[in-house]
């Protein structure tokens, strides 16, 4: 009887969905930000996403082969794991680098933990955490985008000048809290921007369009559960609405942190990652909350521009406990005491 049972690690998913169905649908989703990532980026978009996928694949390719494990190349989670970490990389990022962060993303984020379904954290995010460790230059190093410029000339953080082509939104937020000018910051040329994509930042995360059309398919196709993106998105802006209303002056408006940065592309495709995300609702939620919390207080309160990787990260840690706080009901329903 017990040779009929097979016990398998997450994601278990209720619906006839397989993981493959799943991670195609994933990849789908991620098609318009790619596109965006092509149009306002170029030669460096066809380079990196192509880099970062080969490299994940090929490296959990051999690590199965050294693990003597069959091979899982088929449910494309490799394939996934390579898009979101390029769509999370700086656009002038040299191909060695995307190397390396592909390469440790799927050994040391997936594959030394058994493979798909036993990762305690993204692999993408680990693959982004250690190239930012490693190499914090080349990893906050922007591109202005070719429709502004065609040269698409590298501006460093160092060498920024006072225009909107050539500074990141979140840098300039973060510049606005320390000279006292956020009010200024924010105007509706910058919101068109940030909306269309036509700003500096990583290479998926500076189309608003582009990430609300991927993630309203994810949610059309229920590849997703509402709650966890409603979560991540609502927390932040509560809390970008509290420090605004406590010094305008200082703090750019809500919105601004909702279409900046990587905080769609995280809510619709990194914290909803079925393996490391809770299980329950409820513990979507919470999961949910601190990641767009502890994203918010990096951004106002930190020296660091972003959160979303760390907030991913540090919540990724706990989801065990949210798990067991937030039980799992039976399929059979609860069992009755006596």
């Amino acid at each position: 009887m017990s040779e009929n049972i097979t016990v398998s690690s997450a994601p278990h998913i209720s619906k006839p969905l397989s993981t493959r169905t799943v991670m195609i649908d994933v990849i789908i989703g991620l098609i318009p930000a790619m596109a965006a990532a092509g149009y306002y980026f170029r030669i460096y978009a066809l380079i990196l996403i192509p880099t970062c996928v080969i490299s994940a694949v090929a490296t959990e390719w051999l690590c199965n082969i050294i693990r003597k494990n069959p091979n899982s190349l088929g449910d494309f989670s490799g394939v996934v794991t390579g898009i979101i970490l390029a769509l999370s990389l700086p656009p002038s990022l040299p191909v060695w680098a995307a190397i390396i962060g592909s390469v440790f993303a799927v050994a040391i984020g997936k594959m030394v933990f058994g493979g798909l379904g036993a990762n305690i954290f993204n692999p993408a995010m680990v693959g982004r955490a250690f190239l930012t460790a490693s190499f914090s230059m080349i990893m906050t190093t922007w591109t202005v985008p070719a429709t502004i410029d065609a040269k698409m000339p590298k501006i460093a953080p160092e060498n920024m000048l006072h225009t909107r082509t050539q500074a990141t939104p979140l840098w300039w937020s973060k510049k606005a809290i320390e000279d006292k000018n956020g009010a200024k910051i924010y105007n509706e040329q910058q919101f068109r921007a940030t909306f269309t994509g036509e700003v500096g930042g990583c290479l998926g995360e500076t189309s608003t369009i582009a990430l609300l059309i991927g993630g309203l398919y994810l949610l059309i196709r229920r590849t997703i559960n509402p709650s966890l993106p409603l979560a991540v998105l609502i927390s932040a802006f509560i809390f970008a609405t509290i420090v605004y209303l406590i010094d305008s002056d200082a703090y750019v408006q809500p919105v601004f942190h909702l279409t900046s940065g990587a905080m769609l592309l995280c809510a619709f495709f990194i914290a909803t990652d079925p393996v490391t995300a809770p299980l329950t609702t409820k513990g979507m939620w919470i999961f949910g909350i601190g990641v767009g919390t502890i994203t918010m207080l990096i951004r106002i309160v930190g020296k660091y521009q972003e959160g979303v990787m760390y907030a991913v990260l540090l919540m990724n840690a706990i989801t065990p406990l949210i798990d067991r706080f937030c039980k799992l009901v039976p399929s059979g329903g609860k069992p009755s005491v006596k």
